[in-house]
């Protein structure tokens, strides 16, 4: 099942997409928002809910809105991929393999929907792509073993990590560089956790333009989505509808030669297989 969240009628709101059309869950179930019917026992039951309804709106009329519009957490693992961090290693930045997943946390006015534009920020020239995978936490739980955490998993959607390069560079920190506002494309919908079984590898493949720059998959991760989850959890409680930027594969602009970044009047793509594609053009800061 592919679960959005949506503007329409300049109203936002949250459904269900059948074929190529929207039904609209909001008002039938009394959840406000995609979060707050993920944390609600109707989530346990959405295909008895959905049985029988037609589309209402086509996806072409409705304004996507982030999947979560706005997560308590979005949570980013840096450096999850061998092939980014031999790239990495091979641009001449020399990073040790971790002994635990290191993270950085977003904030939700980062985001931006599929078709939504991604900012390329007055102060820098150096905005760069990073196709991933999003997990959306459906159980919350605090200390979650790693044998307990694909029960966590309500679904799983596509993150654009869009990554001020420079700015990511001032300190040992990155955060500052991953969290201008609509950096992070986030979509276009969620697929259910039972459409995808876990630990299944994933095909990812990023494209600017038109031309591939990222090709991956999920296979290549040095932690494991459970890992992850099990280290988030330790060090606070994650709730329905936190987010878990599983990190990017090789391929990114930053380690070319010469580097490359995503500049306004450009389209970049994420697509996974199973799930979908986000798309979101590069708009100069106003």
């Amino acid at each position: 099942m592919k679960l959005l969240s949506y503007l329409h009628a300049g109203r936002e709101t949250w459904g269900v997409v059948l074929n190529d059309g929207v039904a609209e869950l909001a008002g039938r179930t009394g959840h406000a928002t995609l979060a707050d019917f993920i944390a609600s026992p109707d989530f346990a039951r959405r295909d008895a809910l959905v049985d029988g309804l037609k589309a209402e709106v086509p996806l072409s009329d409705v304004q996507f809105l982030p999947v979560i519009p706005r997560p308590e957490k979005i949570v980013c693992a840096v450096r999850n991929y061998m092939d980014h961090h031999q790239e990495v290693i091979a641009a001449g930045m020399q990073r040790e393999l971790s002994e635990e997943p290191p993270i950085f946390l977003r904030v939700w006015r980062s985001q931006t929907p599929h078709n939504g534009p991604i900012v390329l920020p007055r102060v820098s020239e150096t905005l760069d792509w990073e196709g991933e995978l999003a997990v959306i936490i459906g159980e919350g739980g605090r200390d979650i073993a790693e044998a307990d955490a694909w029960k966590h998993v309500a679904g799983y959607s596509i993150y654009n990590d869009g990554s001020v390069r420079e700015w990511q560079f001032h300190a040992k920190q990155i955060a500052s560089g991953k969290n201008f506002e609509s950096t992070g494309g986030f979509g276009p919908w969620m697929v259910t956790a039972d459409e995808i079984a876990p630990g299944r590898e994933l095909k990812l493949v990023t494209r600017l333009n038109g031309e591939t720059v990222q090709a991956s998959h999920t296979g290549h991760m040095i932690f494991s989505i459970p890992k992850l989850i099990q280290y988030a959890s330790t060090i606070f409680t994650l709730v329905p509808g936190d987010v878990i930027a599983t990190g990017t594969p090789a391929g990114v602009g930053w380690s070319r030669k010469p580097q490359r970044f995503m500049k306004a009047g450009d389209v970049c793509e994420v697509e996974i297989e199973g799930i979908g594609t986000l798309r979101n053009p590069i708009v100069a800061q106003g």
